[in-house]
């Protein structure tokens, strides 16, 4: 495909969003465009006016004085792609999900890992419980 620019995923932000819209279970798409990376930073904060903010603050003006605050994790160099069970990702891929899951506030439901409905590991099942 054409190439595009990622920014690192922003944990915090998502957290607002579980909050403000009452997420019970996130899908992350796209996990293999990971793959092969030395390491994965995921924003878990921000700084903001001296403090530190565990999620984004309201208002265009206040987020454009954040600082974004990462954590890093080691990445993985097997690939992820086509996989549908949580137990064949990389221990670091889990360790990336579950640490992402914890910053959200959520648990993690699903993860594609390709482009087919059938490159999908169901972690959670979002529809019973």
């Amino acid at each position: 495909g054409r190439p595009r620019r990622c920014g690192w995923f922003d944990g915090a932000a998502l957290r607002r969003a579980v909050q403000i819209n009452g997420i019970t279970g996130l899908a992350v798409m796209k996990l293999d465009v990971l793959d092969g990376f030395d390491t994965i930073k995921l924003g878990v904060g921000y700084k903001f006016r001296g403090e530190t903010l565990a999620v984004m603050p309201s208002g265009a003006d206040a987020v454009a004085e954040c600082e974004p605050i990462y954590e890093e994790f080691p990445g993985w160099k097997e690939s992820t792609f086509g996989m549908t069970k949580w137990e064949e990702l990389p221990e670091t891929a889990r360790q990336y999900l579950t640490r992402l899951s914890e910053v959200a506030g959520a648990p993690i439901a699903l993860v594609s890992t390709g482009p087919d409905r059938e490159q999908t590991i169901l972690h959670v099942n979002p529809f019973e419980g």
